[in-house]
Parts: structure tokens; sequence; C-alpha cells
């Protein structure tokens, strides 16, 4: 690491991070030791360097930053609010269910006014940068004589075999010299359909194959570490094996390198090619350009911490390694490294770029994506809650209360959602639930929930509007409508993502993908 990035490191990140790396140097124990080996024809020594670099990409954060990493056990005040919170709720309810209720509903009431808060600054940054023409300007390639820095392309696939051709088509657009382009493909060993296709096709030079040992985890950010060992270029960006990036996105990221300093990390916008294909498409579609398109670009316009989408990240490779890279323990692993990222002093850009993908058409694959999604959010929050003041030192008391609202806030609404329609039912058919409750607070607890709720449902269905209007697709904007049968999905997958966590903390379910001749898929709109 040059002696410029280390003393700006040392600038942005304080003392807190030194105690940190001080205290990593002492022994932390293996949450998994590395799997051994045994390739027997093999030369020792190539043996030795995949052991070690197998270890580092499984254990290397713990290691380092143990406080950071998933496999870490959570404190004792988290496990007992997690075990003792809800008997003590039910138990209130049994006892006395109008004031259960009645405390039930006087905390939610900030968490979800400030979910409303953040969407209605979505929408108003949105409508303010159109008004300006910042919403997504034209492509321009940067002239030829513009010096570029080594570019790798991680490429980690898992059960792809039949969006091979898909992918090297999409990866042969790119508009970037070849000579500074190293695009590492990262197979499972285990994974023999998937090599038997790479085998079979025919690769550019620059396009080096790389085989990850089996073990455990066995994780896409598992797969990432160990690549990164091999990885050369001074910039890295994650591909996923459906994505369409656009040709220029590697020339914009490096120039936002370039005239960015502190910047650890660019994230492009993330669409989906598939929008008519069915309901859940169109939900899909409507969510995501919400997403990459209005909400990110806010949280960088208000300085708050940037959950990164689980591809087209694009990074420094040496802030990369100073952080510590993917966490292999977390299923979404993208969201978590976008706050450490924030703790350490580093910056993240939403590029106006896009990459294309596809939305999980049936609903059974998209249950299974957003369990995990949930899932990683939720292992990512309490991971960064585990010393409350030790976080909030890091970012600062305005991004740690960011933290809370879209972090804690979503995690909180998409599990409370569905009971504002059991309440709602109730108070229907057994009159007002809070009718002994008739005090002052009580009543403005009860205006307030009632307003929150009608607001949650007119700024995420009026941000969706105005998000697929910016990209054209003024027919999907009808479908926002619905987004509160959406929603309630989303709570069904949040309740599976917490069962989960409880039972299988590390499980991968994969998202499976087809090849884009499967369905029907206009050419991307253009940006």
């Amino acid at each position: 690491m040059s002696r410029e990035l280390e003393g700006r490191m040392h600038d942005v990140r304080g003392a807190p991070w030194r105690a940190a790396a001080r205290r990593a140097e002492l022994p932390v124990p293996l949450a998994h030791p590395p799997a051994p080996l045994a390739h027997p024809l093999r030369d020792a020594a190539v043996l030795a360097a995949e052991q070690a670099d197998l270890d580092h990409a499984t254990n290397g954060l713990l290691r380092r930053h143990p406080e950071l990493s998933t496999a870490a056990p959570a404190r004792p005040w988290q496990t007992w609010t997690l075990l003792l919170l809800p008997p003590a709720f039910v138990a209130t309810f049994v006892a006395a269910p109008e004031q259960a209720i009645f405390i039930l509903a006087a905390v939610l009431v900030l968490p979800f006014f400030c979910v409303v808060a953040l969407r209605t600054a979505a929408l108003w940054h949105t409508l303010r940068g159109r008004q300006a023409g910042e919403a997504l300007p034209p492509r321009a390639r940067a002239p030829d004589s513009t010096p570029l820095p080594r570019y790798t392309l991680l490429v980690p696939l898992y059960d792809e075999a039949d969006v091979i051709p898909d992918l090297l088509a999409a990866l042969a657009a790119i508009d970037y010299p070849p000579d500074k382009l190293e695009v590492l493909l990262i197979l499972e060993i285990t994974d023999h359909t998937t090599r038997a296709a790479v085998a079979a096709a025919a690769l550019p030079t620059h396009v080096t194959v790389v085989v990850v040992p089996d073990g455990a985890p066995r994780t896409k950010p598992r797969a990432l570490n160990y690549a990164l060992r091999r990885a050369t270029g001074q910039l890295v960006v994650v591909y996923d094996a459906e994505d369409v990036p656009e040709p220029d996105q590697l020339r914009r990221a490096a120039r936002a390198f370039e005239k960015t300093p502190g910047l650890g990390c660019v994230q492009a916008r993330l669409n989906v090619l598939n929008d008519r294909e069915g309901w859940l498409t169109r939900q899909f579609a409507i969510e995501y350009t919400v997403l990459f398109d209005c909400l990110l670009p806010t949280l960088e316009r208000l300085g708050l911490p940037v959950p990164l989408g689980g591809t087209s990240n694009h990074f420094s490779r040496a802030v990369l390694e100073e952080v510590g890279a993917w966490d292999p323990f977390n299923v979404t692993e993208d969201a978590d490294l976008g706050i450490r990222l924030a703790r350490m002093g580093w910056t993240v850009r939403v590029l106006p770029s896009t990459t294309w993908e596809e939305a999980p058409p049936r609903f059974h694959i998209w249950l299974k994506q957003r369990t995990r999604w949930l899932k990683g959010w939720m292992q990512t929050y309490m991971v960064h809650m585990r010393d409350p003041a030790h976080t909030a030192r890091d970012l600062g008391a305005m991004r740690f209360f960011g933290l809370q609202v879209l972090m804690g806030g979503l995690i909180l609404s998409t599990l409370v959602h569905p009971w504002f329609y059991v309440v709602a039912v109730a108070e229907l058919a057994y009159g007002p639930l809070l009718a002994s409750e008739h005090s002052t607070l009580a009543d403005a607890v009860t205006v307030v929930g009632f307003v929150n709720l009608v607001l949650g449902y007119v700024s995420g269905v009026t941000l969706g509007c105005v998000a697929v209007a910016g990209r054209g697709r003024h027919g999907l904007a009808a479908w926002a409508l619905l987004m509160p049968a959406y929603w309630l999905l989303i709570s069904l997958a949040a309740y599976r993502a917490l069962i989960q966590l409880a039972t299988s903390p590390y499980r991968w379910e994969k998202t499976k993908h087809r090849p884009r001749t499967a369905f029907t898929a206009p050419s991307p709109p253009a940006a």
C-alpha cells in the first residue's frame, strides 16, 4: 500500500480503528479451519499457496476485525434481547392487551415516520435532479489518450452453465482496452457443469478461470475473497452471471475514482430486462428502480451510509483489501461492505450507469432470493450494532441515525407491516382496541400511526411512479398501485429469513438464472 493511501486512511479512520488493528494482532479462534486439500500429484508449494488463500478467504476478516465478522458470536445483550423481548411482549399482551398494543404503536411511530421522511427526501431529490437534467446523463466515451488503470472483473459463477454464452457476450461488449483488462471467472470445484461449459467456450486471452477449492461456508463472498488474491488490477468490479453492464461503465467508474478523493466504492445502478414478463417482475422492476435511481443517490447526497447492491460494485483494490474485503459468512456481503466502508471513513458514490439483469420470474425463486437478502440485512445490522457506541463514534451522529432508519427501519417495517392489517381487521370487527386508553397521548399515537400508514403508502407508490417514469417505463406506473400487495410478500420472506437466521444463518439459497433467449427481453433502454 502506498504511503499516500496509508496516510489518508490514518486521517479518515482515527484512533478507534488503530486500536482495532492492534486487537486484530491477537489470536482469534477460526470459525471454519480450511478443509485439507488432497492433490498428491501437484506441487507442494502450489498446494500450500491454495491452502493459505483459502484460509485467508474464509477467516481473513474474522482474524483481522473479529468485531466486524458475522462468524463472531453476537454480544450477550443482543442474545438476551432477542430471547426475552418476544415472550415479554406476549405476556404483556395476555395480561393487558390494550396497553401492549398502545406501547407497540408508540414504539413504532418514530421508525415508520423516518422511513416516510426518507422516501419523501428521495422523491424531492429525484424531481429536483430531473429538473436540473441530472437523472441519467448520456454516455460519452473518454478520449483514447486518457490514461486508464488496470481493471479486474470478478465474476463468481455457481450452477450457471446455461448463461455462459450470454455472459461472455456481455463481457466482450465492454469498452475497455483488453491489455488493461483482467477477467476472472470464479468457479467452485464441485460445480462440474459450469466448469464444463466454461471449458467448452473460446475465452479471450485476458479471461482467466479461477477454481475455488471446496470448503465452508460455500458462499459468493468466500469465492470473491479467494479470487481477489489473484487480482492484479488497481480497480476491481464484481459482476454476476446474468449481468449486462453498459459498455462504458468501467471508463466512467475509473474517471470517478480519479476525480474523487476518499472514494472507496462506486455503485452502478441496477435494473431489469424482463420487467414485462409478469406481475412479480413488474413489481421487482419498480422496486429496483426506486432503490438504485432514487434512494441510494439520496443517501449519497445526504452523506449517509450506502448499502451496496450485489453486483456492479467498483472498488479501489487497495481500499478493498484494507477494509477486509467481503465477509464470507454474511449472505448479503454487499450491504455489509457498504456500511464497513462508511465506518472506516470511505465514501460510496452512485454511478449514473446501468447494469441490466434478470428479475426472478417465479415466486419460489423470488422468495429464496429475498429471504437471503433480508437474512443478510439482519446479519449486517446485528454485526454493526454489537457495540452501538463504537459504531456511533465511527459514523458520527447523523450517519449513525441514518443506519437506524435505513437498515433497522427496513427490517422492522417488513416484520411489522402485516400486523397493521391484523389490527385494522380487528378494529373493524370489534371496535377501537384502545377504547379504555382515551387520553391525549393515546389519541396522538393513534393519529400519528394512521398518518404514517397513509403517508407510507402514498410516498411509496408516488416514488415508484416517479422512478419508472424517469426510465421511460410509463406503463409500469399503474402497477405501482399494487405495491402494498408486494410488500406483504416481502414480509413473508422476512419471517422466513428470521427463522433461517436462527437455524441456518450461513445457508446460501442460490438464484437460478436463464439464458436471455428463454424470456422476452427487449434491448436495454438507452440511459
